[in-house]
């Protein structure tokens, strides 16, 4: 049985074909060169062209397999695009990097800290309720929208021949507002913001949301987190999940409702949580460092040379194991506050080395995400005894692959996936289909 999984991203969108018994046998991944132009703070991008964009991908390869059964759907989380009585888009898709939750509500307080305060949830630019309230303030919802959904929700809306959006409540709990343990969004929350309940989506009651004139059933689309998940882990829920790319993540499953200060809880597709703590700098960190390494080259030649091969080489040279420098990697803050800064403490005049920094700042890196994991294990959290690594700051660093395995001290196999968030989609789809 082949399934197709689409994957809308702020960059590229990404297709894949799925086989339940050979994994994916086939991807196209083609520029999500949609964004539009509008003020500094602003991120925003067309949904009408990113819908042409997917559809040409998934007509390409349901023409090339035609035996495709199903198709499922995943992408950017937390934004929102405005659709009309006929499910047609009449604003912008505002993308998850947009900024007017961080303008200044009042003095120093934010919207988006503004909006947390009267509604007691955790919210921060870019969530789907964030940049609501703050264009129902400015009147800048459209006369025309009746409701609102994540990118992915509408393309699959569409795929299916509907008119009105349908949502699972991995991609509702993205918005913000969202009462996980009740699935359901929180009316007393919503009363305080005077957001009218009538133009939240529904939350869908089975996954299959129709059969649209491409003559295949389609899916309600998931959360990317929770794809990546699926895909990354082959659709296993007993392992720990580490991605490092620009940012780094940790994502781990619970049967039941784990609260903690440090993971945050999201509902998982079919039942159950994923708990996922996120670095915002993560990988950015080890960039940081070799850009701070490149600079200093061509301060003293003249010449600008990428540092990462000299980085991989003086790694293999020089395996540091003791004095390594203590560097806290949070460099552009964390979601609870972002205006905290990174540090390195510890150096002298032996450990102030190249070597000793790049140790540092991996290590900075493990230990960053490890803090997070241990708030999921002092609440009973069952510790996996497998971690599935993913993102290219994983894939082309071995060293730093062996310092989460001494980190967690559990092994660490690389995804084989390639697209996780696109496989996950499919590997849901295929679930249900079969």
């Amino acid at each position: 049985m082949k399934t197709l999984g689409l994957d809308i991203g702020t960059t590229t969108i990404s297709a894949v074909v799925y086989q339940s018994t050979g994994g994916v046998i086939a991807s196209r991944t083609v520029k999500n060169d949609s964004f539009l132009p509008g003020e500094s703070w602003e991120k925003l991008q067309d949904p009408a062209l990113i819908y042409e964009r997917a559809l040409e991908s998934v007509k390409t390869l349901l023409q090339k397999y035609p035996d495709i059964s199903a198709i499922g759907l995943t992408g950017q989380m937390h934004g929102i695009v405005y659709l009309d009585q006929e499910g047609n888009p009449v604003s912008p898709l505002y993308i998850w990097q947009d900024g007017r939750g961080d303008l200044p509500y009042h003095g120093s307080e934010s919207w988006a800290e503004h909006l947390s305060h009267l509604t007691g949830y955790a919210l921060a630019t870019g969530y789907g309720m964030v940049t609501h309230y703050y264009n129902l303030r400015h009147k800048l919802v459209p006369e025309r929208a009746v409701t609102f959904c994540t990118i992915h929700d509408y393309v699959a809306m569409k795929l299916a021949g509907r008119t009105t959006p349908l949502i699972d409540p991995t991609d509702a709990a993205s918005f913000g507002l969202y009462d996980g343990p009740k699935g359901c969004f929180d009316r007393e929350a919503l009363n305080k913001a005077e957001i009218e309940e009538a133009m939240i989506p529904s939350i869908m009651e089975t996954p299959c949301l129709g059969t649209g004139a491409l003559g295949v059933p389609v899916y309600a689309g998931i959360g990317d987190n929770q794809a990546s998940f699926l895909g990354a882990t082959g659709g296993r829920t007993d392992v720990l999940l580490v991605n490092v790319g620009t940012g780094s993540q940790i994502s781990v499953y619970s049967p039941t409702y784990l609260q903690t200060d440090t993971l945050e809880t999201r509902p998982f597709p079919d039942g159950g949580w994923l708990l996922v703590g996120a670095s915002l700098c993560g990988g950015r960190s080890y960039a940081l460092l070799e850009n701070f390494f490149q600079e200093t080259v061509k301060m003293v030649t003249g010449e600008a040379v990428s540092a990462y091969d000299g980085m991989s080489r003086l790694l293999e040279q020089q395996a540091v194991t003791e004095d390594i420098p203590t560097v806290t990697t949070t460099f552009q803050g964390t979601r609870k506050n972002p205006h905290l800064k990174g540090s390195i403490e510890n150096l002298d005049i032996h450990n102030f080395t190249p070597a000793h920094l790049i140790h540092g700042f991996m290590h900075g890196m493990a230990d960053e995400l490890f803090a997070m994991y241990q708030g999921y294990l002092t609440k009973g959290g069952l510790s996996p005894t497998v971690m599935i690594g993913s993102g290219n700051g994983l894939r082309k660093n071995p060293h730093l692959c062996r310092i989460f395995e001494t980190t967690f001290g559990c092994p660490l196999l690389l995804s084989q996936n390639n697209e996780e968030a696109a496989c996950g989609a499919a590997i849901y789809a295929s679930k249900h289909q079969a």
